[in-house]
């Protein structure tokens, strides 16, 4: 069948939003954010082994360009340090400085920009590691086999303008539904052009899969012959796709390493492939350059992803204290997606949420809440991940409130989707902190978020490589 038929079991991994106009189903109330005392340091970030393939430059200012960024508070989130009264200075698309404001700012002129932003608190770009940008919520099931190649890359386009301005500037976009065709990597190539608006994008194309497994497409009957782009049973044919989404553009490795929440027969706590053949993905892919991200909800899958030397654990709903200890002796990420549960059990009958998925999910995603906050209290290295299209793009920023709810201090659930994020995806030189010589991605908001990180749902201004995609400042 065609690869847009790609794999519609999606355990978080699957859609995202639409936007404007924004869906009924968009109206979901935000959740607040109790902040809770300290219950760790902050985990240390050792820099990345392996960097992720940079992206293209865009079309960026000229070098001659300045931007000078006055900001009444900046974060260093690094130390939770608040710096008054700061002066961004940006040449292009780079921050050139960083310093006390003078008592008079310069005027612009035909070369320089000024923006006052001394209302406000200005922190890094955030980062969000688990999106799938080229589909939306109502593409679970047998809908997402409408879902052609062309009309994900659209769709995706849509969602990467609102992921952008919700103040996500750089995204790891992993497959499943969406990425048939490598939609994510033309959406991402767009991007980079400067044809549309949108984060910078890490992506995967089609997600490995065992035949029938999570990110296969399990709903059509046995006439149609249908399979998802990434199935690959046996060694020999798991590094033929790893070299293929290689040779296509891929600069993440996708596995669904156990069964999934949202699709059809299989179970999230069993696992797919075996240890040797997550192996040789794994050994495969890091010779390649290419880090491995592993959906995976618990049981062995787990455990056989971490011992074949993945970079990250995706979901991790049924984790275990034997998983917990390994992934923090090997120092993986765990990527938890947990905002999704509260907006997917509000919204499935609106979005006609299969009876089997939503069987699943019922049971599962209290689960992970209670699991993913046992890792999080254990010390587990966190990136924030959405799995925005499971429910809207745009709504990132409401992951960020779960993670205080389980034990992070607002502090350290910033961290995972700045510094954290960053190491992750290899790019501690280019994201994740404002400093010189790192692209200019910053976001504006009202309010301290280190007391309240709900702040962060409604930036005011957000730039991304110099250049402002959002303004609401009044």
């Amino acid at each position: 069948m065609r690869p847009l038929l790609l794999a519609l079991g999606v355990a978080f991994t699957a859609c995202a939003p639409a936007v404007s106009p924004p869906p009924a189903y968009t109206s979901a109330p935000a959740p607040t954010s109790t902040p809770t005392p300290d219950l760790a340091q902050s985990p240390s970030l050792p820099p990345s082994q392996a960097p992720s393939p940079s992206p293209a430059p865009a079309p960026a200012p000229t070098a001659a360009h300045r931007v000078l960024v006055r900001a009444g508070h900046l974060l260093d989130v690094r130390t939770g340090k608040m710096l008054a009264d700061q002066l961004v200075t940006i040449s292009g698309d780079t921050i050139a400085s960083i310093g006390a404001a003078p008592a008079t700012m310069p005027a612009p002129s035909a070369d320089t920009e000024v923006l006052d932003l001394s209302r406000y608190t200005i922190v890094p770009g955030l980062i969000d590691a688990h999106t799938h940008l080229t589909s939306a919520p109502e593409y679970v099931g047998i809908k997402g086999l409408t879902l052609s190649v062309p009309r994900s890359a659209l769709l995706g386009a849509r969602n990467a303008r609102v992921t952008l301005e919700a103040g996500f500037t750089t995204v790891r976009n992993v497959g499943t539904i969406g990425s048939a065709g490598y939609a994510d990597v033309a959406l991402r190539d767009a991007i980079d052009a400067g044809d549309v608006p949108g984060p910078r994008m890490i992506v995967s194309g089609p997600a490995l899969s065992i035949t029938g497994g999570h990110c296969d497409i399990n709903e059509l009957p046995f006439e149609f012959h249908a399979e998802s782009g990434g199935v690959a049973d046996g060694i020999p044919a798991i590094l033929h796709k790893v070299r293929e989404n290689v040779k296509y553009g891929a600069t993440v490795i996708k596995v669904c390493a156990t069964g999934g929440v949202l699709s059809k027969g299989d179970d999230p706590r069993t696992s797919q492939f075996s240890l040797e053949e997550m192996r040789a993905l794994v050994a495969d892919a890091h010779r390649l350059g290419r880090k491995v991200a592993a959906h995976a909800h618990g049981g062995d899958g787990i455990k056989f992803a971490v011992e074949a030397g993945v970079d990250s654990i995706e979901h991790g709903s049924y984790i275990d204290d034997e998983a917990i200890a390994m992934m923090k002796k090997r120092g993986t990420y765990l990527v938890p997606t947990l905002y999704l549960g509260d907006w997917l059990l509000d919204n499935a009958e609106r979005i006609h949420l299969p009876d089997y998925a939503l069987a699943k999910a019922r049971v599962v995603l209290p689960e992970a809440r209670k699991n993913v906050g046992h890792a999080i209290r254990a010390g587990v290295k966190i990136a924030l991940g959405t799995d925005a299209a499971v429910y809207p793009h745009g709504l990132n920023a409401r992951e960020l409130a779960v993670y205080v709810k389980l034990g992070m201090t607002p502090l350290q659930a910033i961290q995972s989707a700045t510094i954290a994020g960053a190491d992750l995806l290899g790019w501690t030189d280019k994201v994740g902190t404002l400093d010189a010589g790192k692209w200019a991605d910053l976001v504006a908001v009202e309010g301290d978020p280190t007391k309240d990180v709900t702040v962060l749902e409604h930036p005011t201004l957000v730039m991304k490589g110099g250049r402002v995609y959002r303004d609401e400042r009044k």
